[in-house]
């Protein structure tokens, strides 16, 4: 008698290398698990805009791997479908995941997609170049007081004036510009309507980025900056010993691993002004989605819920050496993860006061707006006042928009 045929569920994943074999080993322990449904994955370049075009189209791929900042605008235009009911039925409730993490799923009161792998964001430190400048390798900054004045010691130049080694940059690698309010203290909206990146904490945040311009000089520093190589290389500027101390990922241990392992680096939370506010950091995360066309829902469902299982995820983040996004973890996995500093990043991640990016429909517009205030501001083009101002009357005049039109379709706009 003929075996009854599975259903065929297709994934999309943005993940190549290891990361994209931390997900196939997933993906080939659910087929094995069960003789019902068959997940195929597929590396997809570009997989939100590609979901979200085939989506329109009326032809998604079952279940799809975004990222974190998608989770709002794909809601909005309805390119996913809440989970909620699923997850229910399922026995996940929301203290299953680490509270920072599911909220960044949760939209208008729904949850629209599920973690995967999580990141959180440290100091990093070469602690060989704390050695030569006289500082103890094993006592990082805590505040940022005291990174400004290693940073300074670890600072040097040739005969000419010309940076040759820099203690710290603020915009190096510059992808977090954004938010460098939160570690003093600030934040960029209050929850409900207001903008506030202009609040007294966010100017002062962005007065210390403009603190490094002048203590160095706009045209040293932009030299010095023009000769870092690629991130993912040996040239990239903190594994090339260029740049002493980083903001930097989870994922800066890979890098390391690959391109310098010899090197002798920390890590620890990123200082603040307010030493209160220390053990704070920036998450980060991958989600799982479902198209709102999806051909199988409950089949693609039961894939994600084999990939939030505490099997499924302790094998997905272990294989990418990153810290499971759940409530309970075993110990075997801090005890196999080769990641030294792993327990940091998870504890970072239960950090009440660790945030995500703010969940607005219009954060590309949001973000891109306090790049160019961060770029005019520590390129000395204009005060911090003036940067942050400007953020603020267009960012509320978009927030002012949006919110009228979440009333009108009777909707909350969290």
């Amino acid at each position: 008698m003929a075996l009854p045929k599975r259903i065929e569920i297709e994934y999309w994943e943005k993940w190549t290398r290891f990361e994209g074999d931390a997900m196939a080993a997933v993906v080939n322990s659910f087929n094995a698990s069960q003789d019902r449904i068959h997940v195929t994955m597929s590396v997809v370049s570009d997989v939100p805009l590609r979901t979200l075009i085939a989506t329109a189209g009326g032809n998604p791929p079952d279940v799809a791997g975004l990222f974190d900042f998608n989770v709002v605008p794909y809601a909005d235009k309805n390119a996913i479908m809440p989970l909620d009911d699923m997850l229910a039925k399922a026995g996940i409730k929301d203290d299953y995941f680490l509270p920072v993490f599911i909220g960044g799923c949760r939209y208008r009161g729904k949850t629209w997609a599920v973690p995967t792998t999580p990141a959180t964001v440290a100091l990093h430190w070469n602690k060989e170049m704390f050695v030569a400048a006289g500082l103890d390798p094993e006592k990082p900054p805590k505040t940022i007081a005291e990174l400004d004045r290693m940073a300074d010691r670890l600072t040097r130049r040739d005969r000419t004036g010309r940076i040759t080694q820099m203690g710290f940059l603020p915009w190096e690698p510059g992808w977090w510009n954004w938010a460098w309010p939160y570690f003093f203290g600030g934040r960029l909206w209050d929850g409900q309507g207001n903008i506030t990146c202009n609040e007294p904490e966010a100017i002062e945040s962005f007065r210390w980025v403009q603190s490094y311009t002048k203590k160095y000089g706009v045209t040293h520093v932009q030299i010095f900056s023009s000769g870092f190589g690629n991130f993912a290389s040996p040239q990239n500027a903190f594994m090339a010993g260029k740049v002493a101390m980083e903001i930097q990922g989870t994922w800066m241990y890979n890098f390391i691993n690959e391109y310098t392992p010899k090197m002798k680096w920390g890590a620890a939370p990123f200082p603040t002004s307010d030493p209160r506010l220390y053990g704070i950091s920036i998450a980060d995360q991958d989600v799982l989605v479902i198209p709102s066309d999806s051909r199988h829902r409950a089949e693609a469902f039961e894939f994600v819920k084999y990939v939030i299982s505490q099997k499924g995820m302790e094998l997905l983040c272990l294989g990418q050496r990153k810290f499971s996004p759940l409530t309970l973890v075993s110990p075997e996995f801090y005890r196999d993860n080769p990641h030294p500093q792993i327990r940091l990043f998870a504890d970072m991640a239960r950090n009440p006061l660790t945030f995500l990016l703010p969940q607005l429909t219009f954060w590309d517009e949001y973000s891109e707006e306090l790049n160019v205030a961060f770029q005019k501001t520590y390129l000395m083009q204009v005060t911090p006042e003036e940067a942050l101002n400007d953020v603020k009357r267009k960012m509320q005049k978009r927030m002012d928009r949006d919110l009228r039109r979440m009333r009108r379709l009777g909707l909350s706009p969290t």
